[in-house]
């Protein structure tokens, strides 16, 4: 192991970086597809510190569900979110836009949030943005409330010290989770026809970087890592479902099939990765039927999200505000009675001048 200096880009800290990276990386690789066979056959478990080592499935103890069934919620973001993953019952995260469509979920009661890169920035899925423009905005979000963030991280931004870095500085600003899909680097909305994937290999590869990268983070992490294959559409469900366990060998914690098509569909893949925890994409008109979080739970998907209700929300209701003030010359309606205060104890105002007051502040006393 060698030390990085904390000039480094890698976390800014004096942090070990695996020297062996890539030589683990390619070391540790499965057999050729045609020598691989069934998957569970593989899904060996034994207790180890790395990714797929000797080809016995990747286990750590801390991970294990027991270890998070007692005791309160934790305020740490990624070690409550594996509380919830423990316990019974589907998470439910909306999908988010902004910090304001954030804080309508949290008010509306949400216990998980989602940062669709879809959402990230005013332009379409097409592999356009940047890890820059994705941590701008989770660290936004993630500075509101300990509620814990899944957020969108495309394939990683890279190859695997890129993928390094996206998890180090997704897990430094307070993101309880992320995934990692197999799309190629050039990749579009999983819901959107004409997509390439990567091969097996390369898509193990990105995972056991998020891995790695997880797990060097100094002092432990809860970190969470979903793995995320694109490849129904494209190869067809057996190798959607390859690829996920083989990925939850590697030390996914999370598994998740872009594109299900059916809840029927669903119920299968969560029998065929158990006992790794399922996620489940709903966007309106997409590849995935619109279910109900009840349904996906039925079906036995530990986490729904839905991805883009925040912006097609709100595209229809600006849209409309837009067209009213064009039309009528005044916000009255489209108002709806919100004042100021109104609208600024929405953003959290309360809380703030509490605070503002228990510090010894006299400014915000005749709010």
């Amino acid at each position: 192991m060698t030390t990085i200096s904390s000039k480094s880009w890698l976390y800014n800290l004096s942090i070990p970086f695996p020297c062996a990276l890539y030589t683990a990386l390619s070391r540790s690789g499965l057999p050729s597809n045609e020598k691989r066979g069934d998957p569970s056959q593989h899904r060996q478990v034994a207790d180890q510190e790395g990714p797929k080592k000797n080809g016995v499935a990747y286990r750590r103890p801390q991970f294990d569900s027991e270890r998070y069934l007692r005791g309160p919620l934790s305020v740490n973001p990624a070690t409550r979110l594996r509380q919830m993953l423990a316990h019974p019952g589907i998470v439910v995260a909306p999908g988010i836009c902004d910090g304001i469509s954030a804080r309508c979920a949290l008010e509306a009661g949400f216990s998980c949030l989602y940062q669709s890169g879809a959402a990230t920035t005013a332009l379409p899925d097409l592999a356009i943005a940047t890890l820059n423009d994705f941590l701008e905005a989770i660290q936004m979000v993630c500075s509101l409330d300990p509620t814990p963030v899944i957020a969108d991280a495309d394939t990683g931004f890279g190859g695997p010290t890129m993928i390094f870095r996206t998890v180090k500085q997704y897990a430094r600003a307070g993101v309880a989770a992320l995934h990692i899909e197999d799309q190629v680097q050039t990749k579009r909305c999983g819901h959107l026809v004409g997509k390439q994937v990567v091969s097996r290999e390369e898509f193990l590869t990105r995972i056991r970087a998020a891995v790695l990268a997880r797990d060097s983070i100094p002092g432990g992490s809860d970190f969470v890592i979903i793995a995320r294959t694109d490849s129904a559409q494209v190869l067809g469900m057996d190798e959607a479902i390859a690829r996920p366990q083989l990925a939850a060998d590697v030390g996914a914690d999370v598994c998740f099939i872009e594109g299900v098509k059916s809840q029927e569909l669903l119920r299968a893949t969560v029998v065929a990765l158990a006992p790794t925890p399922v996620l489940v994409n709903v966007i309106s008109g997409g590849l995935t039927p619109s279910l109900a979080s009840k349904e996906a739970e039925a079906a036995g998907a530990k986490i729904i999200i839905f991805s883009l209700v925040s912006s097609v929300a709100m595209i229809h209701a600006c849209r409309s505000a837009m067209q009213s003030l064009k039309k009528t010359g005044t916000d009255y309606t489209s108002a709806r009675g919100m004042d100021p205060t109104a609208f600024f104890k929405t953003m959290g105002m309360d809380d703030i001048v509490a605070f503002d007051c228990r510090a010894g502040g006299s400014n915000f006393k005749n709010m």
